[in-house]
């Protein structure tokens, strides 16, 4: 059942993002800045991204992804079409990934220590939700600041 709950979460908020990107009316907003917010729309997407490809992916998945989180902040020269065409990628990662697992490999703890503390497998992806969110409030926000 966490399996299914948290597939249509992931394809729910990914295509949400995706919308979010499509709605900047000028492409070059993607990547502003004002006042005291410091990471772009387009670096929150990058990192959004990158989040799910490699807790999910690269770590659950074996996709062979490697992260570059510096990286999802300071490159600012991505297209929305690249922006666009790795929300796709990343959905189809995370949606073969999370349908490979079962109620035991939710219950297992999850392979990477990231809080400082263990946690299982179905606590992590669930965080890795609401963390998702709060991003995609911001960017959400960004949009209607900057346009």
């Amino acid at each position: 059942m966490l399996q299914e709950i948290l597939i249509e979460l992931y394809e729910r908020d990914l295509n949400k993002l995706k919308t979010e990107i499509e709605q900047f009316k000028v492409e070059n907003d993607l990547w502003k800045t004002s006042g005291e917010i410091t990471n772009s729309a387009g670096n929150l997407c990058q990192h959004l991204l990158g989040n799910l490809q490699h807790f999910i992916g690269a770590t659950l998945g074996d996709s062979g992804y490697i992260r570059d989180r510096d990286s999802e902040f300071a490159s600012k020269n991505s297209s929305r079409e690249e922006l666009l065409k790795e929300i796709d990628t990343t959905l189809a990662v995370v949606k073969k990934t999370l349908s490979k697992l079962d109620d035991d490999d939710f219950a297992k703890t999850y392979p990477i220590e990231v809080f400082g503390t263990p946690q299982t497998t179905g606590s992590f992806l669930t965080h890795l939700t609401t963390h998702f969110n709060y991003h995609l409030g911001q960017i959400n926000y960004h949009r209607r600041l900057v346009s």
